[in-house]
């Protein structure tokens, strides 16, 4: 019988978390945990024989598809001209409209 815990992160990611900085490695551990604990939930769906429909709906809903980058940088210029980010936003929003227009097309 094995001693390992079922949320127990694969090494791979155990040597990952190693080389980043704490707050990075904390939301990576996290996602990491949250993403197994949904997919244990879902196979306990289908055990219970769930339509596929319900774990594709739970999957969904608590696995929401991220903002489009368009959306991001709107919704970051919106920040950065009426809010009152600090430094610390205004430096994330900032890269979100930089990405953003680094993928629109050059002019010929």
């Amino acid at each position: 019988m094995t001693q390992e815990h079922p949320i127990t992160p694969p090494r791979e990611l155990v040597d990952r978390l190693q080389d980043l900085g704490n707050l990075d490695a904390i939301e990576l551990a996290y996602q990491a945990g949250a993403d197994q604990e949904l997919e244990a939930c879902c196979d306990s769906l289908q055990e219970l024989w769930a339509p596929s429909d319900w774990i594709t709906s739970l999957r969904t809903a608590r696995r929401p598809k991220p903002p489009s980058l368009k959306a991001q940088a709107y919704d970051a210029l919106d920040t950065y001209i009426y809010g009152e980010p600090n430094p610390k936003d205004k430096e994330r929003t900032y890269n979100i409209i930089r990405r953003a227009l680094e993928t629109l097309p050059n002019e010929q």
